[in-house]
């Protein structure tokens, strides 16, 4: 009963304006999660090695990997939401298990010694797929042994590590926002514009492989849900999206129409592409480039497969719902690009 009671009171103060530290503030997700929690009255601390860009919150300048970073971002801290993390296609394994395992072990250490009372790990689904379609599944348990590349890996090991440290003492739970994108979005977004007003963009497969994918604004709204009703969801995964599965085709078309850039009508075969991925992971070992490889054997397969998630407990356990979904979604960033070029931006809104 008392420990009950403890979640319970946990739960209820994650809404008077404590202290919560955002990690990996200077991310798209992650600044736009300190943007709100600033907008509903809590003080924010962030940790990340860039300043955070957000007005009005405190960056600690750092990684996860560097204990006096740590112990000076949890100091008098009430929540954390732990976004950061090392998010590639490729590279070193070693630094996927440094920053996203070991940095999460000692960020859980650290925040139980600090007395953090509700912590939520920003994880994702990539941490239970194991390559076959995904088609209506809830939250499976993360697998590292069978997760698809490095980042899905050791994404996988530490939200194991978060949900074990689960007590009631601190509440851990985990939320895996899927494909998140909007304006501003440095990843989805931009790469498909990128390479379709390049016509460098080819859809793998049919391009009738149906995703889930998540709006900035509903993610953002998802993984406060989660640590306002922290009594209910600690120790248990949530997968975050629309709940609108869409063919991916028709989801890039509607991203490069918002653009106005023609939408892609190339398609590769899934082993050319698979093939092609292999090669370019090759390349980026020998000779790391600037951006991200065009394509891995992880994209290609996540291209070409769907991936769609029962919503039905992350709505009851949360009490959230998606309010801007696919659709609006799509009209909300057509907007934003035309503001962008009407300012002269040249329809770049992720500068």
């Amino acid at each position: 009963m008392g420990d009950d009671r403890a979640l319970r009171q946990a739960g209820a103060d994650a809404v008077t304006g404590e202290t919560v530290l955002v990690t990996g503030a200077s991310g798209f997700l992650g600044g736009a999660v300190a943007a709100a929690l600033l907008r509903d009255g809590h003080r924010v601390r962030t940790l990340q090695r860039r300043p955070s860009g957000v007005p009005g919150a405190k960056d600690v300048l750092g990684t996860v990997t560097d204990p006096a970073a740590r112990v000076a971002a949890l100091s008098g801290a009430d929540a954390v939401v732990h976004l950061a993390a090392k998010v590639t296609f490729t590279g070193d394994p070693a630094e996927f298990a440094a920053v996203n395992v070991e940095g999460t072990r000692a960020l859980l250490a650290d925040a139980a010694t600090a007395g953090v009372r509700r912590f939520v790990f920003v994880s994702s689904p990539s941490v239970a797929h194991t390559g076959a379609s995904i088609m209506g599944d809830g939250a499976a348990p993360a697998e590292p042994t069978r997760a698809r590349g490095e980042y899905a890996r050791t994404k996988a090991a530490a939200e194991l590590l978060a949900l074990a440290a689960d007590s009631p003492a601190m509440a851990v739970t985990a939320v895996r926002p899927h494909l998140v994108w909007g304006p501003g979005d440095p990843q989805l977004v931009r790469r498909v514009v990128d390479r379709a007003s390049r016509r460098r963009l080819a859809l793998v497969g049919t391009g009738a492989a149906l995703i889930d994918t998540c709006y900035i604004d509903d993610a953002v709204e998802g993984i406060l849900a989660a640590l306002r009703r922290i009594e209910v969801a600690h120790g248990t995964a949530y997968v975050l999206t629309s709940g609108e599965p869409r063919p991916i085709g028709e989801l890039f078309a509607g991203f490069c129409r918002a653009a106005g850039v023609a939408p892609p009508t190339l398609h590769v075969p899934v082993p050319v592409a698979s093939a092609v991925g292999a090669i370019a992971e090759r390349v980026w070992r020998i000779r790391p480039g600037e951006d991200e490889p065009p394509m891995t054997r992880f994209l290609a397969e996540q291209l070409s497969t769907a991936h769609w998630f029962d919503q039905r407990r992350t709505h009851r356990d949360l009490d959230w719902h998606p309010a801007v979904g696919v659709s609006r979604g799509l009209e909300l960033l057509r907007d934003a690009y035309t503001r962008s070029a009407v300012a002269g931006g040249a329809g770049d809104l992720a500068q």
